[in-house]
């Protein structure tokens, strides 16, 4: 198995569970504060008594819910490349559009009376607000007048000592974006990993970051397209084993455990699957919110992607061809077990046939009289069994 190098600056992520205070819900881990002095802090700023306080100048109010700020991970405003300000969204989309700049900010699990604000705000299309608010949805991408929105499933890889017929194997979540001139709203839901270290790695590269939302738009894909990657190399490690459990000389009947593997995988094709035809849009059909310049990095995430699928497709032939062997082993040892038991029938039918000629009771058999009549019926009955077992020992029946 070939590994794709790790490119500058990107940590690689081989588990499921994103690590404590990367990007997960505000407090989560060993992240931001959940609670301190009955303040919430996010960025630069302080909220209490549902008003935001700037720490880097003077407080500015906004008369923001106390629930919305709840599911806000992070809210920045980015100009030339650079955070420059930490603010609540209306705010930040105001000081973006002042300084021609964008905003980036980061919602975890809304509800609808959290996201109507933003949704405001930021000029979001209802029909898309209703989508990253239910969830559930395949990738994809579409277009609301001035904003795009993407959606993509994110897979983790859920840890198991030894797949079972009942082992979760891999576990969905969705990110979903919009994506205008001056702002990208990051909406995700289930196990979806944070996206801390998206937004640390942009703010390292200032040269990415001055290309807009975009950019951001690219990063997050990118980095759910290389976590298909480690999810697919853990899921080798289940497949590898249980080729080995079907082929080895203590097998039993795994036809449930391959069952739960195959549907495991088919969860998986259903994240990356649909998520060919975005790409291929955002790559070879640039948007005009989408540069020319960032579609060649989308380029590169839709040949990981194909990487990925081809990865699937083999694994699921794999699956299917381990679970045609089990099903022909099982009827193989069922034959044989079948021949085993006519054999030893074969073999029974002797000393019952001939028990059974003696059993009718007549009066005139000659033997009944003769002296070695007894011990020469013992001995036929043994030589004709012998030679029925060492026939079917030859054959292979025994």
């Amino acid at each position: 198995m070939t590994h794709r190098p790790t490119r500058p600056g990107r940590q690689q992520q081989s588990g499921g569970t994103p690590p404590a205070g990367d990007g997960g819900r505000p407090g989560a881990g060993g992240g931001r504060p959940a609670v301190e002095s009955g303040r919430r802090r996010i960025g630069r700023q302080w909220r209490r008594e549902g008003k935001w306080h700037n720490l880097d100048g003077p407080a500015q109010a906004a008369d923001l819910p106390r629930c919305t700020a709840d599911v806000v991970v992070d809210c920045a405003v980015y100009d030339d490349g650079c955070r420059i300000a930490s603010l609540p969204p209306r705010d930040a989309l105001a000081e973006a559009r002042r300084k021609g700049g964008f905003v980036w900010i980061g919602l975890h699990e809304p509800e609808a009376e959290h996201l109507a604000e933003i949704a405001e705000a930021f000029g979001l299309h209802p029909l898309a607000v209703e989508d990253a608010v239910h969830a559930h949805q395949r990738p994809k991408l579409e277009r609301y007048g001035d904003s795009l929105f993407l959606v993509l499933k994110t897979i983790v890889f859920v840890e198991h000592e030894k797949l079972t017929a009942t082992s979760e194997v891999v576990d969905t979540g969705e990110v979903m974006i919009f994506l205008g001139a001056d702002f990208v709203v990051v909406v995700r839901h289930g196990s979806a990993p944070g996206l801390t270290r998206v937004r640390r790695r942009l703010e390292a590269h200032p040269e990415l970051l001055r290309h807009g939302p975009a950019a951001v738009l690219h990063a997050i894909t990118d980095q759910v397209v290389d976590d298909y990657l480690d999810v697919a190399d853990a899921v080798e490690f289940d497949v590898d084993a249980m080729e080995s459990d079907v082929f080895s000389s203590t097998h039993e009947d795994d036809a449930e455990r391959i069952y739960q593997l195959k549907r495991e995988l088919i969860q998986f094709k259903h994240a990356v699957v649909p998520l060919a035809r975005p790409l291929q849009r955002l790559s070879e059909d640039p948007d005009s919110l989408v540069s020319t310049e960032i579609a060649r990095y989308f380029r590169d995430a839709a040949d990981h992607l194909s990487h990925v699928r081809e990865r699937l497709v083999s694994y699921s032939e794999l699956v299917d061809g381990l679970l045609a062997a089990n099903l022909s082993q099982l009827a193989v040892q069922q034959n044989v077990d079948m021949r085993r038991i006519s054999a030893a029938a074969a073999i029974m039918a002797i000393p019952t046939m001939i028990a059974g000629f003696y059993g009718m009771n007549f009066r005139h058999m000659p033997e009944l009289g003769w002296t070695f009549g007894y011990p020469l019926m013992v001995a036929v009955t043994a030589t004709l069994s012998a030679l029925c077992y060492r026939a079917f020992r030859r054959y292979g029946w025994l």
